[in-house]
């Protein structure tokens, strides 16, 4: 994928908006966090998973895309590096962070869609 494939990805979702956070471009869906790429990370998004276990299956099983910093080894998120990440993986990945994040009304919307 490109970064511009992400963006456009998570502009899908009804309600998010670009943004800045920390410098870096970031994601909101009704002012709540969403997301953000870091681009100083191996050009990486970040991907919040349900647990730590995931995470650790995701990089044992491909290294090449997945990836954390110490800064995030506490906290159930994965790195993913844009270039090598699967599209249907992260949309699916996405969708989930995205319904826990959004409003109830806009997720009605997006599941009557």
């Amino acid at each position: 994928m490109t970064r511009d494939e992400v963006r456009a990805l998570l502009l899908s979702f009804p309600g998010v908006e670009d943004g800045v956070s920390y410098g870096e471009p970031s994601f909101k869906v009704a002012g709540k966090f969403f997301t953000w790429l870091r681009p100083k990370l191996d050009d990486s998004i970040v991907v919040h998973l349900d647990n730590l276990d995931e995470r650790e299956l995701l990089i044992e099983m491909d290294p090449a895309t997945f990836h954390f910093t110490d800064h995030y080894r506490d906290h159930p998120i994965v790195l993913a590096r844009i270039a090598a990440v699967d599209p249907v993986w992260l949309k699916a990945a996405l969708e989930r962070r995205w319904r826990k994040v959004a409003p109830k009304r806009l997720v009605k919307v997006y599941d009557a869609a």
